[in-house]
């Protein structure tokens, strides 16, 4: 196998399994940690991977972006703090936008059933975790379902939410920075979550710390427009400093 082969194979490993161990890959292909070490920094340079202590993860982008099915194995534990800390900032919120993805689900699942609360969701996977709580109305966006996160997009569902004034915004993204904001791979996922943003009194962004320093293709928000972070303690301490001076209350859990 020559270099180029190993680094795709790489590659592929880093996106099926969300991260890799420079050890257990140097064991795999049976070559020196260095030289993985090596394959590691140049898919860093092409922007195809993130490097960490003792490994690397994948770099979301516009050719491409993990499954729903995917998330749903990722540092479960955080992504459940972090909902629940996030359900928290609901107050007297009694319309919410909740966005895709594995951990807008898990917020979906804890919020409060003894109140009147009016959901609206692009995410399918959403919408069926609400429709039995009695005193929740689901509003759920039309449009065309992406297969990867069973969301809707395109006109349909920009339409629907354009008409909306929404309390809070529970809004995700696949990479949060301090210079270029909040990202996403898609562009109709962008104009949704960048919809949700604009319509609503108050944005709430939940994300593992993995997420940050990660640039997607196209911004839907800056850092400056939610009220709250919301992320495990992954993410350093010193880090969630330099993103609080830019406005936002941040919460590790």
């Amino acid at each position: 196998m020559d270099a180029q082969e190993r680094r795709r194979r790489i590659l592929r490993l880093t996106r099926s399994a969300g991260s890799v161990d420079v050890s257990e890959l140097a064991a795999g292909f049976g070559v020196a940690r260095e030289t993985i070490r090596r394959d590691l920094n140049l898919l860093e340079q092409e922007g195809l991977i993130r490097r960490s202590h003792g490994g690397a993860r994948p770099l979301e982008s516009a050719g491409f972006e993990s499954t729903l099915v995917e998330r749903t194995t990722r540092n479960v534990p955080q992504k459940t703090r972090i909902a629940d800390a996030a359900v928290q900032l609901l107050r007297e919120a009694e319309t919410v936008f909740i966005n895709e993805g594995f951990t807008p689900q898990l917020i979906a699942a804890a919020l409060p059933h003894d109140r009147p609360l009016t959901v609206v969701t692009a995410s399918l996977a959403v919408a069926r975790i609400l429709a039995d709580a009695e005193r929740t109305t689901v509003l759920l966006l039309g449009g065309r379902v992406r297969p990867s996160t069973l969301a809707t997009v395109d006109h349909w569902a920009s339409r629907m939410l354009a008409g909306l004034a929404i309390d809070l915004a529970y809004v995700g993204a696949n990479g949060i920075s301090r210079e270029h904001g909040l990202t996403t791979p898609d562009p109709a996922v962008g104009e949704v979550k960048s919809l949700a943003v604009r319509g609503s009194r108050r944005r709430v962004l939940v994300g593992a710390h993995t997420k940050f320093g990660t640039v997607g293709f196209c911004r839907f928000a800056e850092v400056r427009d939610v009220e709250a972070i919301v992320t495990d303690t992954g993410l350093p301490s010193s880090e969630a400093q330099r993103y609080s001076l830019l406005g936002p209350q941040v919460i590790r859990v």
